[in-house]
């Protein structure tokens, strides 16, 4: 009987501490966060490559619980392929319109977790004004102290596929230009305070 009691105490602390558990939330570092992507040429000629070189927004993490989200924004007026003429072309309204549509989004669950760390995201990317769902891969997922700021950090590689035409960026198509993007994503997030 006593061991009976002293395991429901142990059951009924155990679950006190899980109901006191809470998400931790993470701010994303712009300095470490570059969504890349790489687009096809003219049908196969070459691939283009760019990233957004501004982002923001945070990730929450629960491992305790498996669960955790990704709100992230993305500045399209700081697209950069590395060649100024096709950043140009790239912001202006035949392709992303950054003037009309300033902002891309990409929100999720992390979900897949195996030994604490999610392997995917189910999320919705926003783009040139049309939400669409977008499934991430995690193909690499760490959180550790930075040595240098002595602040804990998460890191992750993620990517994915999408049809560009289905955010209405079909620029090219006529000339033969191929409409799936690759998406890379590199991200880093510090834990807030």
């Amino acid at each position: 009987m006593k061991v009976l009691s002293t395991l429901a105490v142990a059951a009924a602390a155990l679950t006190a501490g899980m109901a006191l558990a809470a998400p931790v939330k993470y701010n994303i570092d712009p300095n470490h966060t570059y969504p890349s992507f790489t687009a096809d040429h003219m049908g196969g000629l070459s691939n283009w490559r760019g990233k957004i070189k501004s982002t923001s927004g945070e990730v929450t993490l629960d491992t305790a619980a498996n669960t955790g989200t990704v709100n992230v924004k993305m500045n399209m007026d700081t697209i950069d392929f590395g060649h100024d003429k096709m950043n140009v072309h790239a912001k202006s309204a035949e392709i992303f319109d950054s003037a009309k549509f300033p902002e891309a989004t990409y929100t999720g669950k992390l979900t897949g977790f195996k030994n604490g760390a999610p392997t995917e995201v189910d999320g919705s990317l926003t783009l040139h004004g049309v939400t669409k769902p977008v499934k991430l891969k995690v193909n690499s997922f760490l959180c550790k102290q930075n040595p240098m700021s002595k602040k804990e950090v998460c890191g992750a590689d993620a990517s994915a596929k999408i049809n560009r035409e289905d955010f209405g960026v079909s620029y090219g198509k006529a000339y033969g230009f191929k409409q799936d993007v690759e998406l890379q994503i590199q991200i880093e997030a510090i834990k807030a305070d």
